[in-house]
């Protein structure tokens, strides 16, 4: 089943976030004529080309339903699921998580790695995978819903907070 997509539609490239389709072009590369989609990432300010084939699912796909997003936000209100392994290894778990692009992913790491004001502070690799990991929620929560990022991210820490109370 062949994916359309069209110019200024919202889709998500589970290694980079949330981006806009700006057209879909065909481009030679080695000799090989090619049919490719243009991602344009405002917050990296980048730009991918991915060639529109049956492997192209795996690198973009359209934002999730506000019911998939909304499953993702009923994870961020359960108890963390912290595994008892080396910070080394739970934290490539972690990225694989944020990587898969999967909503239901990214919150258990948005979830596991949240911290109250009474917990203990986050390392800095902590940190960073949890900002991450919110930011790629929020962005895809915030196109769902048509609300803008600090909306979203208000909604989410709100989820968040309702757990730890």
């Amino acid at each position: 089943m062949a994916v359309s997509y069209k110019s200024g539609e919202v889709v998500v490239c589970p290694s980079h976030g949330v981006g806009v389709v700006q057209k879909i072009e065909d481009q030679e590369i080695m000799g090989t004529s090619l049919r490719v989609v243009v991602v344009f990432f405002e917050k990296d300010r980048m730009t991918i080309r991915v060639p529109l084939n049956s492997s192209t699912s795996s690198k973009i796909r359209k934002l999730c339903s506000m019911s998939e997003m909304q499953e993702a936000i009923d994870i961020l209100k359960t108890p963390s699921h912290v595994k008892k392994i080396m910070w080394s290894r739970r934290a490539q778990e972690y990225e694989m998580k944020i990587n898969s692009g999967v909503p239901l992913s990214i919150a258990e790491v948005v979830r596991d790695l949240y911290r109250t004001v009474k917990q203990p502070e986050h390392s800095y690799s902590e940190r960073q995978l949890y900002q991450e990991a919110l930011s790629r929620l929020t962005k895809e929560y915030a196109a769902i819903a048509k609300i803008d990022e600090k909306e979203a991210e208000g909604i989410l820490e709100k989820a968040l907070i309702s757990k730890a109370a």
